[in-house]
């Protein structure tokens, strides 16, 4: 029996970044990799600086990068909540690529602030998420 579709919210601190209906979703926890499907169990998890794959209940793939924050489940409706959160399609990669090389620089040097290498993973991830989605718009 075919279960009905997951209702997804990505909310980052000021605006509703992506909502729809998913059949899958992968992002990641402080303990891993998750992967969420209709009927999950509830959970509430915190998650790191990732990527977060969904494949909407019409079969298509989005790509987001959020900064970290929490996902939450519970009756087939899924919420991630980030501060910072972007579509593949909207980053930037030169500005990426090139503000994630100055804090390479920073740490390769030894002076890099917290803040700064945090802000380095979620670069990461974006440029991660911006590669995707360029990849599979070829």
């Amino acid at each position: 029996m075919d279960r009905e579709p997951l209702k997804v919210e990505v909310v980052a601190a000021d605006r509703q970044v992506w909502a729809g209906d998913v059949v899958n979703i992968i992002a990641r926890t402080t303990e891993g990799d998750i992967g969420i499907l209709p009927g999950h169990e509830p959970l509430m998890a915190a998650l790191v600086p990732c990527v977060v794959q969904i494949v909407t209940a019409d079969g298509r793939g989005e790509t987001l990068a959020i900064d970290g924050g929490f996902i939450s489940v519970a009756n087939d409706h899924v919420w991630i909540l980030s501060q910072e959160a972007v579509m593949g399609d909207e980053v930037t990669m030169e500005r990426a690529h090139r503000e994630a090389a100055e804090l390479r620089r920073l740490r390769d040097d030894g002076e890099i602030s917290d803040e700064q290498e945090h802000r380095l993973h979620i670069l990461h991830a974006q440029i991660r998420a911006g590669e995707r989605v360029q990849s599979s718009s070829h």
